[in-house]
């Protein structure tokens, strides 16, 4: 049932990289994006896929995750990904973008926990460094980079208590913990 993949589909930073993820999954998964709406049905994505140790290795460091788990610098080494998705635009068919990225990127993820694995939606690149490293042509955007792996960490849903605070966190067994919002909370009217 979709909302159980949906519960499934958390944002994981930490992966048994040694659990490999095959280019013919990566493949299939990008292929239940190109399905996806598209604005206008432009369909000006384009992906770059890696699961290759060395590949990985180079887009890596051109990330930045977690935003407010300040002293984690991010997954060690035995931790990481072992494939990514980068999602870029092609300029050469649209200047915008709209929101197709946020739909594949979705797609992709709920494509992804369907398979058992896990991944997490970047958008905070140092997008320059990754274009000079994998040689992307100026033409293409860095829209995101999509992490993928078997999830090594629990994530779970809280309720946003009283004060309103959604940042997350992580407790001393390294749960992940996301507060959310309730319905009642985000329905008007």
């Amino acid at each position: 049932m979709l909302a159980e993949l949906v519960l499934k589909n958390r944002s994981y930073r930490r992966f048994y990289q040694k659990h490999s993820v095959d280019l013919e999954t990566l493949k299939d998964l990008v292929n239940l994006a190109r399905l996806s709406a598209s604005g206008g049905n432009v369909q000006p994505l384009k992906y770059v896929l890696s699961c290759d140790p060395q590949m990985n290795a180079l887009i890596f460091p051109h990330l930045t995750w977690a935003a407010f788990l300040k002293d984690w610098p991010g997954p060690d080494d035995g931790e990481r990904p072992s494939a990514y998705i980068i999602i870029l635009g092609d300029s050469e068919i649209s200047q915008s973008f709209g929101c197709d990225h946020g739909i594949a990127a979705q797609t992709i993820l709920l494509g992804a926990s369907a398979r058992g694995l896990g991944g997490c939606i970047i958008g905070t690149i140092h997008r320059e460094n990754l274009r000079t490293a994998l040689e992307i042509a100026p033409r293409f955007d860095i829209l995101l980079v999509l992490a993928l792996g078997k999830p090594k960490e629990r994530v779970m849903i809280e309720r946003v208590d009283a004060s309103g605070n959604t940042r997350y966190w992580r407790d001393n067994e390294g749960v992940h913990h996301v507060p959310k919002r309730s319905l009642e909370d985000i329905i008007i009217g």
